[in-house]
Parts: C-alpha cells; sequence; structure tokens
C-alpha cells in the first residue's frame, strides 16, 4: 500500500503545481514620491530604512525622491529566484525609450514591489510618463507577465463607418 502511496502524492503535488499557473502583475501604478516620504519612526531610532511585505528597489540606491512604479505581483507558483523585472519607458523629454532592468526574486503569493527610476533617472515629481511597459522575465529569460500603459501600444484600427 506504501509502494503506491508515494507515487500518487508526488502525481498530485505535480499536478497542483501545473495548475498554479505564471505569476500575473495585478497592479503597476505610476506616482511620484518625494525622498520624506519615506522617513519613519523606524528609521529615526535605528538608522535602516523601514521595508515590511514589500520589496523596495531604486535605479540608484543612494537616491529616495523618484518616479516610483508601485507593482502588485500574484505568484500563485513557485518562488522565482533571480528574475528581472523590466520597465520601458518614454518621457515626455524625449521619444527615445528607456530601458532600466532590475534583479529580485518573486515570492509565492502576493508581493508589492516599489521599483523607483530614482536621482538623475527621473526629472522631476511635475514629469508624468507618456507611456510606460513593465516585464517580469524568469532566470531563462522568458517573459512570464507583461503589463503596459494605455498609450505604449497602439490600438487596432475600428473600421470607418458607411464603409469607406
Amino acid at each position: 500500500m506504501r509502494s503506491l502511496l508515494a507515487p500518487f502524492i508526488l502525481f498530485l503535488s505535480l499536478g497542483a503545481a501545473a495548475l498554479a499557473g505564471d505569476p500575473y502583475f495585478k497592479r503597476v501604478w505610476p506616482e511620484w514620491r518625494d525622498a520624506d516620504s519615506f522617513q519613519s519612526f523606524y528609521e529615526d531610532h535605528t538608522g535602516k530604512e523601514l521595508v515590511g511585505k514589500w520589496t523596495m528597489i531604486r535605479s540608484q540606491p543612494s537616491s529616495r525622491s523618484g518616479l516610483y512604479f508601485l507593482t502588485r505581483i500574484n505568484n500563485p507558483g513557485a518562488a522565482m529566484r533571480g528574475a528581472t523585472l523590466v520597465l520601458r519607458i518614454i518621457s515626455p523629454e524625449s521619444e527615445n525609450t528607456r530601458t532600466f532592468s532590475f534583479l529580485t526574486d518573486v515570492p509565492t503569493g502576493s508581493r508589492l514591489f516599489e521599483i523607483g527610476l530614482t536621482g538623475t533617472d527621473w526629472t522631476g515629481a511635475k514629469v508624468q510618463p507618456v507611456a510606460w511597459d513593465m516585464e517580469l522575465k524568469g532566470i531563462d529569460g522568458r517573459v512570464v507577465a507583461r503589463k503596459v500603459s494605455f498609450l505604449w501600444e497602439k490600438p487596432e484600427a475600428s473600421p470607418v463607418a458607411g464603409g469607406r
């Protein structure tokens, strides 16, 4: 009986992992944050930045002020080690796309990532991105999740009324 039970449990666990699915972006929300907004009682007393159940990633770690992409990733499957978040962005100052890559781990479950374009990577609080594209890549380079702003992709052309 025991010899039949082990393969059955293995089969069930593999099936559950297959049904779990890939990670996905639940939300990506760009917003400006001043350095002061990160100050906390904890940091005043310990000298260390408060990081709870979220992951803080900055393009220039020594600078805090910047344009942050508050990104909620739901990962129903196994934790992803060595993943890469790729952010492509177009600013009003240039039509050229800028690309930023951030190495990170994505745990199982829901996790908030604060991805900041800080220091000289973003020009100021009043500058809003024209368009952006966020991808999550596995260690093998495969894109497992993607979310884009409304203006990133050109909408499909709709037929003109009247048959013209």
